[in-house]
């Protein structure tokens, strides 16, 4: 059996964890809240707060085994509404994500120490939070399975770096920038300590070269796409001669947004654009002119983000470091061309101009020679909508569950592998 921990339980980790239940190999589930929906005490909740806390809750499989450890996440959540941003700022607050994900690993690693789990063979870990569930996995001679889901920090920071130095004005939204020596010490033992790490994409894999560790096993597991009905409404057509373009995500330049700014900027009155993100806390004058000259919403629902894409044309998506991009299969599911880089997942799922674009990171001039195709071609944009939605319909998460499944039973079951040495208690 397998114990997989995970502070937030994103689409990702709710799909392996759905993965091992299906296969009779989930142990336990720990994170930090484990909702309720049906709750009495839902119903007594403003509807924004049901609607984050609804993100939090698990399918059936999952909740059954589902171990928790509120109150931190809770304060920390709590205190981002209140704006209380200080005791929850980036690694150094008390209530800080970082602060998040390290409790909750001690947490794993002290429940290891429990000899009523001697049913488990496996640690599944996140970046992040694994450091100290990995050490006391390998104290009881216990597999360590290690999911990373963006790209390894040392090939991070250095595209961070060449990026605060390119555009300054733009570096406060970089937050990876200010990890502390300690951090990475801890990121650069979890992957030391895996003995298989599953990535979402071959840009992924490609940045764990720089590991010194880069002999561990690595697989690919690209994620799968959101099943949707078909549009209930006929897509209403762009305005002759106008490109309805969305952007998706944390507005960060680590997702390169300048660039698909200064490509919507020279286009002018031809794109219309919404950005759909949190804004980060840093001073960043650019982002802030861009969010009042286009259209800009901070917060949606899964579903509802869902829907406005599918009043869009394109998505662009120009990151400059990303494990996969769940927004890009998202669009494709949407009907959405998309317009990415390499430095992302797009090359495993996007046809190059059949479903979308994959352009050079950094390349505003790229993002318009794109746009402008599509503005030329109404017959070019709607061949390519219809070949992204089909695209999505091929993408699906039962074929990720089941690669996750058999990838971690073929690893607990390697009986050629050398197992770790426990340490004497």
């Amino acid at each position: 059996m397998v114990a997989l921990s995970h502070p937030t339980g994103n689409v990702n980790v709710r799909q392996a964890a759905l993965a091992l239940a299906e296969a009779d190999l989930l142990g336990e589930f720990w994170t930090c809240i484990n909702w309720n929906p049906d709750s009495p005490v839902a119903r007594l909740l403003p509807a924004s707060l049901r609607a984050q806390l609804d993100r939090r809750s698990f399918p059936g499989p999952i909740r059954a085994r589902a171990r928790t450890d509120p109150w931190i996440e809770a304060i920390r959540l709590g205190s981002t509404r209140l704006g209380l941003h200080s005791i929850s700022r980036h690694e150094r607050g008390m209530f800080s994500v970082d602060a998040v994900y390290r409790h909750l690993d001690r947490r794993v690693a002290n429940r290891l120490k429990d000899c009523d789990a001697s049913n488990l063979r496996a640690v599944y870990g996140y970046e992040d939070g694994s450091a100290a569930t990995f050490a006391a996995a390998r104290a009881r001679g216990l597999r360590c399975i290690y999911d990373l889901p963006i790209g390894y920090w040392r090939a991070a920071q250095r595209i961070y770096r060449e990026e605060a130095e390119r555009e300054p004005a733009w570096a406060a939204t970089i937050e990876g920038t200010l990890d502390s020596d300690e951090k990475l010490e801890r990121k650069e033992a979890e992957v030391a300590a895996a003995d298989l790490i599953i990535v979402a994409s071959r840009f992924t894999a490609g940045t764990l070269r720089e590991s010194p560790a880069s002999a561990t096993r690595i697989e690919v597991v690209p994620y799968g796409a959101p099943e949707l009905p078909p549009d209930p409404e006929s897509r209403e057509a762009p305005p002759a001669g106008i490109l309805r373009a969305i952007f998706v995500g944390a507005l960060t330049q680590r997702k390169g947004l300048s660039y698909a700014l200064e490509a919507v900027r020279r286009l002018g009155s031809r794109i219309q654009l919404t950005l759909i993100g949190a804004r980060p806390a840093g001073s960043c004058s650019p982002l802030d002119e861009a969010l009042r000259a286009h259209r800009w919403i901070s917060y949606l629902s899964p579903a509802d983000v869902l829907a406005e894409m599918r009043r869009h044309d394109v998505l662009i998506f120009p990151s400059l470091c990303e494990g996969f991009g769940l927004v890009i299969l998202e669009a494709l599911a949407c009907g959405l061309p998309v317009i990415s880089t390499a430095h992302t997942g797009a090359p495993d799922v996007v046809s190059e101009g059949v479903d979308g674009f994959i352009v050079p990171i950094r390349s505003a001039d790229a993002i318009v020679e794109k746009l402008e195709a599509l503005l030329a071609s109404p017959a070019m944009l709607a061949a390519m909508k219809a070949a992204a939605a089909a695209k999505g319909r091929s993408l699906r998460w039962d074929h990720y569950r089941s690669t996750i499944a058999r990838t971690v039973r073929a690893l607990i079951e390697d009986s050629t592998l050398p197992r770790p040495e426990k340490t004497p208690r």
